[in-house]
């Protein structure tokens, strides 16, 4: 078997009738805004500003919603409702330019890295990580002698020792290399998480109702062995159905592995996508800088950010779509130094695999 598929209906099925009724309260809502958006557009002055009012009077509504659904659900975890008030603003309007279609690839990669420390100080290294370490850091500064300075930071070994970073490609390859790169900073060992790489692809010429999931298992790359009782993370940077993650996790469970934990960390996951995950998947908890309502008939995030992939990476040849490494190399310099030990890691799981892949191959054509 070299493909997994997963249903969009099996995911529905998750779903308690609470759900089900906020996401479409929320959908419903959300559907009152597209008017306003065209006013917005192109509408006269007046029009435009009635327009505003009735929007932020809808969105108020919308987040009232969500956080009612959400609120008595411990695993997900939203960034504005659990920090204080005061910081807010900053995840806003980080969202808000990751958002903004002037926003071009260099902002939006810088923008990606913030939301990323900012999801990953808000799973581990927040005011409630418990227990600190020190560090002892040389300064350049030589006279009368050489200088050191101490901080203490968070103690996240824990919590992150028995990780393993799983991309599900494309999108989530600079974000996985992130979050492995905070791993790396907080542990006082310097820990580089494995990583474990899974091609997952969707039919986007299905509608959300009867979305395909498929995971191609020639195209992926991970130890099996290696996953068992570990905690896995995954950084995606939209959530907008689950169906990729429940996917890859269903695909493990059939192969018998265990995990220990499993985190989801996105900038932007609709009700929908984060319900469905911590239905199916009981050892899931999700973690999202903000909360989207709705999707459109393509399974989009609405509003959403567009293909997060693409204005990451930059849009891929439909004829000629790039590998795992041909991704890094386009990052340039400025990148791959930056997360040099996590391309390390990469590496290290693809050529494994296409060394054993090219071995068993060598072997069979021996035999014939």
């Amino acid at each position: 078997m070299d493909k997994v598929v997963m249903q969009a209906a099996d995911l529905d099925g998750y779903l308690t009738p609470a759900d089900q009724e906020a996401i479409t309260q929320v959908g419903g809502l959300y559907s009152r805004a597209l008017d306003d958006f065209v006013c917005l557009d192109g509408g006269k002055a007046l029009e435009r500003e009635g327009a505003q009012e009735r929007l932020l009077s809808v969105f108020n509504e919308l987040g009232e919603i969500m956080q009612g659904a959400v609120s008595a659900e411990r695993r997900i975890h939203v960034y504005s409702l659990e920090t204080p008030e005061f910081i807010h603003g900053e995840a806003s309007r980080l969202v808000a330019k990751l958002r903004d279609v002037r926003t071009g690839n260099p902002e939006f990669i810088y923008y990606i890295q913030r939301a990323y420390e900012m999801l990953f100080n808000l799973a581990f290294a927040g005011p409630h990580s418990g227990q600190r370490h020190p560090i002892f850091v040389r300064t350049p500064v030589t006279v009368p002698q050489a200088n050191y300075a101490v901080h203490k930071i968070p103690d996240i070994d824990a919590m992150t020792e028995n990780s393993v970073m799983c991309v599900m490609l494309r999108a989530a390859l600079l974000p996985s290399m992130i979050v492995a790169k905070e791993i790396q900073e907080y542990s006082s060992r310097h820990t580089v998480p494995p990583f474990a790489l899974f091609k997952i692809s969707r039919d986007d010429s299905r509608s959300e109702r009867d979305m395909a999931y498929v995971l191609d298992l020639k195209k992926s790359y991970f130890d099996i062995g290696e996953l068992q009782g570990r905690d896995l993370f995954f950084a995606d940077p939209m959530n907008a159905t689950g169906g990729s993650l429940v996917t890859v996790i269903q695909y493990l469970r059939g192969q018998g592995v265990r995990p220990r934990s499993i985190r989801f960390f996105n900038v932007v996951s609709t009700l929908k996508g984060a319900l469905r995950i911590v239905r199916a998947v009981a050892e899931a908890e999700v973690y999202t800088l903000w909360m989207d309502p709705s999707l459109n008939e393509k399974a989009y995030i609405l509003p959403g950010l567009g293909d997060a992939g693409d204005r990451i990476n930059g849009p891929d040849r439909r004829d000629s779509p790039r590998d795992i490494i041909q991704l890094i190399a386009d990052y340039g310099t400025h990148v791959t130094s930056l997360y040099r030990d996590q391309i390390r890691q990469i590496e290290k799981i693809v050529l494994n695999r296409s060394h054993t892949m090219v071995s068993a191959s060598l072997k069979i054509a021996e035999t014939i």
